[in-house]
């Protein structure tokens, strides 16, 4: 063993003391470098180097599967390169997202004629346009497109359809009341469904009049193994799912493996369907042909005896429940005691999804989390990735030193977890203590108005930063505060993503509807979670994805700038509404903790009264992989200038969100002056500023791309939301 190691410490030693060349690599080392070069890259540029580039970019294992989604330096031109002549290679085109491209470079597509699988999300694509794809592409089995205005199935050709009558797979994003292509996909085994048609279309009722007569031409579904379909808010998103669902009634899939609906706001009357497709799914499972995989339903579409019954032949990897908790029906408790073995769930959502009202809740609506039931899930789910716990109360009742029954003690023990969703008061292990109660049990604390009127924060621990964190430099929290964070830290310490979300958090930039004018009340709890929890959280050193939301326990922000200083490979970083909502009182340590940030690619900001003045936006440049930015700040203000500076030292900045104060022609005037000045070398630039509180922001908010908006611009819980690998 000492022979080895000492021959490792020579290997090492001639290593740095000689100079190696890239050429010197094996190819495999090289191809696994490759990887992680966007295709058109590897193409124009990587590939002139020498021979052996170009010999390697050409490898059938770099060139097979193509992806340019989310590669915003892919113009026209290189795009058009690519596929000239990579053509005869491509088996599987991902362009999802790729809305700056024009429908020309989109027409040379139909060069790779043996795609299997396509997807052109988001892409301009006419009726015609897909026409021609459909016909040259005969090897297609898989296809995701959009369904826009002027849509007419009527203008495919005989190959087209004949093309669409052999796919598998099918994803439609549908921007108006259609059926798509779906009449045409007769054996169809997997069909995901995006309804994203805006209210204000002044068609949309009399297009679901035309689809209702129209609905004998839809084929029955016979071979479909999943059905999902996500809608955005609205009564004809509504409508057009009821018309989908409808054709589940004359012939039922016997093979039903995947049932994903997630409908917001208000469900309409659960349709006859739902309950046929339940059924079926249970019987499939009972007939051992095929095992529910996932499983969402909206809320009083769900009940104990359907669930149940689907429990009883074998868990799904994938559940979503939420919000689904109602009087006499808790899906973890039908979960529970359904008697099956639940190691082979691996995502589940239990967003709002309590055992009841909190007596004192604040929060109208908002319900405590069953704490045993939790702890009950854990031991029998020893192997779960994503878990979601939000939108409900843990308030902890023991007051003894001892922690070790604590919710997050107790989710310690999921060491598989890649992604969780916690209530901010998850984190606080003792209750304010400005928090009195009387004799029957109405609190006094005055926590109405929190978040309007300047608090005293008693009971709210000083934190006092150290001047240097080095990487293996544990966070001191003290005994009777951080134990049960502590143990978080250290039984899950390959979290990738983590939301902390405060109970009732409510975004002022909702999707439909005007801007809320009111900041939502906070749990008192809460005030128990500031900047010496937030520093502590440093401790996930494998974090990509972080959401902080609103946290009026957070004093100075300090514990961000050391949370950031350990995490040095955060990409996503949302925060909203921290510390005091009546004046911004971490603006130093969040320009401190932004210079830190250099993987930082996403940012959205969400806080009354900031001030995005030449401070702020020369901080905000230290990010120099800063791809996407989002501001919502009501009361808030902005520099033109600085926002003109910031965008011409940060270059790979392509989306700008402002939702701000100010006036309508200010933010028009410079929402113009960054589309003339970037777009050009920036293809990909989307620029948006507008001011929050104006009467049209919702028509404002429907022309943006559906990338940006459903990813970043609208705020949202996204741990566990999707099945893994759905698409």
């Amino acid at each position: 063993m000492d022979c080895q190691i000492e021959q490792g410490l020579c290997y090492v030693d001639s290593v740095t003391q000689g100079s190696v060349s890239i050429s010197e690599f094996s190819d495999e080392i090289l191809l696994n470098i490759l990887r992680y070069v966007p295709p058109h890259d590897l193409l124009l540029n990587v590939g002139r180097v020498c021979r052996k580039l170009r010999s390697l970019c050409l490898d059938k294992s770099l060139t097979a599967n193509i992806s340019l989604s989310k590669e915003y330096t892919a113009n026209d031109d290189a795009v058009k390169q690519l596929l000239k002549e990579l053509a005869s290679d491509i088996q599987k085109m991902d362009l999802s997202g790729c809305y700056w491209l024009s429908g020309s470079t989109v027409d040379q597509v139909a060069r790779c004629k043996g795609v299997v699988r396509l997807d052109l999300s988001g892409c301009r694509l006419t009726s015609v346009r897909l026409s021609r794809l459909l016909s040259s592409l005969g090897c297609l089995r898989s296809l995701a497109f959009d369904v826009t205005a002027g849509f007419d199935l009527q203008q495919l050709s005989g190959e087209g359809k004949a093309a669409l009558a052999r796919l598998q797979e099918l994803k439609q994003t549908l921007l108006i009341p259609s059926y798509g292509v779906v009449p045409c996909c007769s054996a169809l085994q997997r069909l995901l469904l995006y309804l994203e048609v805006g209210d204000g279309s002044r068609d949309g009722a009399a297009s679901c009049v035309q689809l209702m007569v129209g609905q004998s031409s839809v084929p029955h579904y016979q071979n479909l193994s999943w059905f999902s379909a996500r809608l955005a808010p609205g009564e004809v998103n509504r409508t057009l799912l009821g018309l989908y669902l409808a054709v589940f009634s004359m012939r039922v899939p016997q093979s039903l493996a995947g049932l994903v609906l997630f409908v917001p706001g208000p469900a309409p009357p659960r349709p006859v369907a739902v309950a046929t497709l339940m059924d079926s799914m249970a019987s499939s499972s009972l007939g051992g042909r095929v095992k529910v995989s996932a499983l969402q339903l909206p809320r009083t579409w769900l009940d104990g005896t359907a669930l149940g019954r689907v429990l009883s032949q074998g868990c799904p990897a994938y559940l979503n429940f939420s919000r689904c908790s109602a009087a006499g029906f808790n899906p973890l408790h039908v979960l529970l005691g359904s008697a099956c073995d639940l190691q082979s769930l691996r995502s589940l959502n239990l967003r709002g999804c309590g055992q009841g009202l909190l007596p004192d809740c604040t929060v109208k609506g908002e319900e405590e989390m069953d704490a045993e039931s939790v702890r009950s899930l854990v031991e029998s789910c020893p192997h779960l990735t994503h878990l979601n716990l939000s939108a409900t109360h843990y308030h902890y009742s023991n007051t003894t030193t001892d922690s070790s029954d604590h919710l997050c003690s107790t989710l310690g023990r999921l060491g598989n977890l890649r992604s969780l969703a916690l209530p901010a008061c998850a984190l606080a292990q003792r209750p304010p203590e400005n928090n009195v109660q009387n004799s029957t049990g109405n609190s006094l604390s005055g926590s109405l108005l929190l978040g309007l009127k300047k608090s005293r924060r008693v009971g709210v621990p000083t934190y006092r930063p150290e001047t240097e964190v080095s990487k293996d430099q544990d966070v001191k929290l003290p005994s009777s505060e951080g134990s049960c964070l502590r143990l978080l830290l250290q039984g899950c310490p390959h979290l990738t993503e983590l939301e902390l979300i405060g109970p009732g958090f409510s975004s002022a930039m909702p999707r439909n509807e005007p801007a809320i004018r009111k900041d939502p009340a906070a749990c008192p709890w809460s005030l128990r979670v500031g900047d010496m929890e937030l520093a502590a959280l440093g401790g996930l050193t494998y974090l990509r994805k972080l959401t902080l939301a609103h946290l009026p326990g957070v004093l100075k922000g300090t514990g961000l700038i050391e949370l950031v200083q350990r995490c040095k490979d955060l990409q996503a970083l949302s925060l909203a509404n921290l510390g005091s909502l009546k004046t911004m009182n971490y603006t130093q340590a969040l320009l401190e903790a932004l210079t830190h940030c250099t993987q930082l690619r996403e940012f959205r900001l969400e806080q009354p009264y900031l001030s995005a003045n030449v401070a702020f936006f020369e901080a905000l440049s230290r990010c120099r992989a800063l791809n996407r930015l989002c501001i919502v700040s009501r009361h808030g203000t902005f520099q033109p200038n600085a926002v003109t500076t910031f965008m011409e030292c940060c270059n790979d900045v392509i989306m700008c969100h402002m939702f701000m104060c100010g006036t309508l022609v200010s933010c028009k005037t410079l929402q113009k002056s960054l589309l003339d000045n970037f777009s050009s070398a920036r293809p990909a630039l989307s620029v948006v500023i507008y001011p929050l509180l104006h009467e049209d922001l919702a028509q404002v908010i429907r022309e943006i791309p559906l990338c940006h908006l459903d990813e970043i611009t609208l705020f949202k819980s996204r741990v566990a939301e999707e099945p893994t690998a759905l698409w």
